[in-house]
């Protein structure tokens, strides 16, 4: 009742393209200046904001993209250009500045939902529920993707750790870094859609 393969390939690439190591980063320069309890809080509400919205799309993805006529190059494209606004704000430290952004919840967006639940990682869960033809196979897909989430929050969890060694200094070099990293990563998704947009010409 349980395909190894089928959760083995889907898990891999869910983890190649949610990338737990890498969003460590970005979630220790979105949450920093909260306190730990907020930021363990954040942690968890990301990976099941993220969770919510592939079990969404895993059980009628096609059909809300197919009802909105919205094509996957489409919803990179936009999910590139949202990750590029954010990527601006850690970059020119404006995410740093006394405003309304200590109060927003940014488990929500950009961490739920563009980077977590991104349209890689939303494809990629369409595809891996239609091919899955059998119901040891359903399940195999389910696991991986429970398991994946769990590993992202582990991830996060313990990541504010990382907060008490580096100190305030260290957070703002994350924050820089995670910026450019996030840029890259943005302009990397918005450039794949138009290929697939020209590919598909």
């Amino acid at each position: 009742m349980f395909d190894f393969a089928v959760f083995g390939s889907l898990f891999l690439t869910l983890f190649v393209i949610m990338d737990p190591p890498g969003i460590t980063p970005i979630f220790l320069a979105l949450t920093s200046g909260r306190p730990a309890k907020v930021q363990r809080r954040m942690a968890w509400q990301a990976a099941a904001v993220a969770f919510g919205v592939i079990a969404v799309f895993g059980i009628c993805g096609q059909q809300i993209l197919d009802y909105l006529h919205i094509t996957t190059p489409a919803l990179m494209i936009a999910g590139g250009l949202l990750l590029l606004l954010i990527a601006l704000d850690l970059l020119t430290g404006k995410s740093e500045e006394p405003t309304q952004t200590k109060d927003v919840n940014v488990a929500l967006v950009p961490l739920g939902m563009p980077l977590l639940a991104g349209p890689g990682a939303i494809v990629s869960v369409i595809l891996a529920v239609q091919h899955a033809d059998s119901v040891s196979a359903q399940i195999s897909v389910w696991v991986a993707i429970a398991a994946m989430h769990v590993v992202l929050w582990l991830v996060m969890r313990y990541s504010l750790l990382i907060i008490r060694v580096i100190k305030d200094g260290g957070v703002v070099l994350v924050t820089r870094l995670a910026g450019m990293m996030l840029s890259a990563l943005a302009v990397q998704q918005i450039i794949n859609g138009i290929t697939q947009v020209i590919a598909n010409r």
